[in-house]
């Protein structure tokens, strides 16, 4: 079996979901399994549904028709008949988020959160999945919440592979194509879970883990991996051939073309992952697997935005020993706070993090109680693996280096641009 992992750009619009289907015209579609994402820019706009549930009641409705309209378009562009049972299916959906939003009580954020936004992944395949049938490509639609099983940790759920394992294994039809959601879980309750931002990868992997597949493609807007995001550096290169190891480590320092958690069920049974364009799928892209680490052999870049670099040192000049870094990271845990470098002195201790869930302000009251806090808010964190001079040089002009460290093979800095 092969799994396919569609993003929510690939899925956009009406013309999105034309050409996925041409996709599967052109590469095949027997014994496949589809993970697709939330349309477009859902996820951000059930984001603010939720926000309005807990902050502005009063622009709670307006936020939520914005969502339904932008569904309803692609449906009136798909379906000419007014009477398809894709509109009750999707209507039945929207009354199940209606009725979850005026009947939760529950005040717990990232618990909600799961609820609600998990509904562009069911909307969208939904559509998906009728489209594909009006257009004579019988499909078999799964819940994947009745597969993928987790904790209850909202929003960045630890999979149960034993019981996912087995659910998957019988209940997953071979020699078919099969469409699911990305992103989501459930727990032991039945309440859905998210597997974290971009997680929709990170599924398409536990499917292929399961299910003992050929291969994994990701089909995105570009070619394939590139050594750097076109989006902030100029002239990036294609990635022909990325070793396990090298894509974990670019993964690790925060290459978004692969989700962190993605390659490590892949590796351990040696699927190859595919990165592959949706606009050109007939051209090779890259591939992740055994072999050279890169190739071709360059340097690759990677910058984070909108980090918090966070120095502490001691009030009393004594040493930041290990008993106090331990203290430290358990508190970094406890907030939920992603540390992204370290960097340490006799007395003094820096990190880069990511305050996702906004709590570093509480984080920062309990630090100043034993040592000294000082932070630059929204700095940006670069990573060149495989650096030269001449890419360190690069980086490097026009920022103020708040921070440098370097190592055999990669280097990282801390600017304010």
């Amino acid at each position: 079996m092969r799994i396919f992992k569609f993003g929510g750009a690939s899925v956009k619009d009406a013309e999105g979901i034309k050409n996925v289907f041409s996709v599967l015209e052109k590469v095949g579609h027997e014994d496949t399994l589809l993970v697709i994402s939330a349309m477009g820019k859902t996820t951000n706009a059930l984001e603010l549904v939720i926000k309005n549930y807990f902050e502005k009641s009063n622009e709670l409705h307006s936020s939520l028709q914005e969502v339904k309209k932008y569904h309803y378009q692609i449906l009136m562009d798909l379906f000419e008949d007014e009477e398809h049972d894709v509109y009750f299916a999707v209507n039945s959906h929207f009354a199940d988020l209606e009725y979850f939003i005026r009947s939760n009580k529950s005040p717990n954020y990232n618990f909600v959160y799961d609820q609600v936004v998990s509904y562009g992944e069911i909307i969208s395949t939904t559509i998906v999945s009728h489209y594909f049938a009006q257009a004579g490509l019988k499909n078999n639609w799964i819940d994947v919440r009745n597969f993928i099983k987790t904790d209850n940790t909202y929003r960045d759920a630890n999979v149960d592979w034993e019981k996912t394992q087995q659910l998957i294994s019988k209940g997953v039809k071979k020699k078919a194509l099969n469409i699911t959601q990305g992103f989501l879980g459930s727990d032991e309750n039945n309440f859905t879970t998210t597997l974290g931002r971009e997680g929709s990868d990170y599924t398409a992997a536990i499917f292929a883990y399961c299910l003992n597949a050929g291969s994994v493609t990701i089909w995105k807007d570009v070619p394939g991996v590139m050594n750097a995001d076109p989006r902030y550096f100029e002239n990036a290169i294609l990635l022909n051939q990325i070793s396990y190891r090298e894509a974990i480590e670019l993964a690790f320092y925060g290459a978004t073309v692969i989700h962190p958690k993605t390659l490590q069920p892949l590796q351990k049974k040696e699927i190859p992952l595919h990165v592959k364009s949706f606009i050109n799928p007939l051209l090779p892209g890259t591939s992740v697997s055994k072999g050279k680490d890169l190739e071709p052999q360059t340097p690759c870049y990677i910058v984070k935005r909108d980090q918090l670099l966070i120095s502490l040192s001691s009030i009393d000049f004594s040493f930041i020993m290990e008993e106090n870094i331990s203290e430290i990271f358990a508190l970094f845990h406890q907030y939920k706070m992603k540390v992204s470098l370290i960097q340490n002195s006799a007395i003094s201790f820096s990190v880069s993090v990511e305050d996702k869930f906004g709590n570093f302000n509480e984080l920062k009251a309990i630090l100043s109680k034993k040592f000294k806090v000082a932070y630059n808010e929204n700095v940006s964190l670069y990573t060149i693996r495989h650096f030269t001079k001449e890419a360190a040089e690069m980086v490097e002009k026009g920022k103020t280096v708040l921070l440098k460290q370097i190592s055999r093979e990669t280097m990282q800095l801390v600017t304010k641009e």
